[in-house]
């Protein structure tokens, strides 16, 4: 499946002078040609996403919004620093090939990176594979996670990238903040589960490189074998505590099958192929040398937690019409089943 089939035109209220933009990259990336062509990719819920085709060619610009954004979102500028960062470790991502903060080329600050061709696995089920080829993927995104977490942050330029102590708790309270300020709507579960957060911290503390948003259908893998290309979307990358990375990847094992962005793993078969959350888990220990995780739904609930902090965001964008994604104003009324799942994971950990 090729890179144009997950796109279409330019979306109204996503327009960009495209004249102009060919004619700057042009002279900033080379391959874009006169004959280059500009379409959106139907994802990217917060960074409008393009793709540009030139002379056989494929390249991606990812771009800030239009509209009044919260002053730390859509950061596309960490995204393409902590990429190009990690250029040369085991990591894999894209080559990134420019980026501009002038806003009058396109509105807003942007940047190009190469585009790459493999499959994108939306269906976390994976139907098409076999038993052992899901099982492949599946520890092919384990390992992957591991050997991001294992890098030595500091040793490749990432020195100022985040705040190496006190992650959780800065993120239990910019998620308050951000929801508090996009909030459209009373949600309780919400409402109980932000305090109870902020309450029960983990004692401890770790660093190192968080993706914020690790999951399979940000990543390119190679169109036959069970190997990343590349891993997409570090918006919401930092230096912090690597736990709620795990358990951000884990969230398909807690919601329902039908939960849009996420899809949910509960009631596969044991010979499906597809390993359990527990069997998922123990995999990531062994490799990043642990001996387990205490109070792991802490973790799970502050992932959801955030999860609906993140859709309330969506939701209150296409309200007022500047959202990324066709769909977010349906993405964005599940906020109220996000925060009732985060409660529900806190309940499990039993801590008032």
């Amino acid at each position: 499946m090729g890179l144009r089939s997950e796109t279409t035109p330019v979306r109204p209220g996503h327009e960009i002078d495209q004249p102009r933009l060919l004619d700057y990259l042009a002279n900033t990336v080379p391959g874009v040609g006169p004959d280059a062509t500009i379409h959106q990719f139907r994802g990217g819920q917060s960074n409008p996403t393009f793709l540009i085709e030139s002379g056989g060619r494929a390249f991606v610009m990812r771009k800030r919004p239009p509209g009044v954004l919260l002053p730390s979102a859509h950061a596309v500028d960490r995204e393409y620093s902590v990429m190009r960062a990690l250029a040369g470790t085991d990591v894999p991502v894209p080559r990134m090939l420019h980026y501009c903060e002038d806003d009058a080329i396109v509105g807003t600050a942007f940047y190009v990176m190469e585009g790459l061709e493999g499959r994108v696995f939306r269906d976390l089920r994976l139907p098409e594979l076999s038993p052992a080829g899901r099982a492949e993927i599946y520890d092919t995104v384990n390992q992957t996670l591991a050997t991001l977490h294992k890098v030595d942050w500091r040793a490749i330029g990432l020195e100022g990238f985040g705040k190496p102590t006190g992650y959780v708790e800065r993120q239990v309270a910019r998620w308050s903040r951000a929801y508090d300020a996009t909030r459209t709507q009373t949600i309780a579960a919400m409402d109980r589960v932000m305090p109870w957060l902020a309450r029960n911290l983990p004692e401890g503390d770790e660093a190192a490189i968080n993706h914020g948003d690790f999951r399979a259908e940000n990543m390119v893998f190679h169109p036959t074998e069970p190997r990343i290309l590349g891993v997409l979307d570090w918006e919401l990358a930092t230096i912090g505590h690597p736990l709620p990375d795990l358990a951000y990847n884990c969230l398909p094992w807690n919601v329902p099958p039908d939960f849009p962005g996420i899809g949910g793993l509960l009631g596969l078969p044991r010979d499906h192929g597809i390993p359990s959350e527990a069997e998922y888990v123990a995999a990531y220990c062994e490799r990043t040398g642990r001996k387990g995780i205490d109070h792991w739904q802490y973790y799970i609930a502050f992932s959801l937690f955030r999860t609906a902090a993140i859709l309330q965001g969506v939701y209150t964008r296409a309200l007022q019409g500047t959202a990324s994604n066709e769909n977010a104003l349906a993405v964005g009324q599940l906020a109220r089943q996000a925060a009732e799942l985060a409660w529900t994971a806190a309940e499990r950990d039993g801590r008032r």
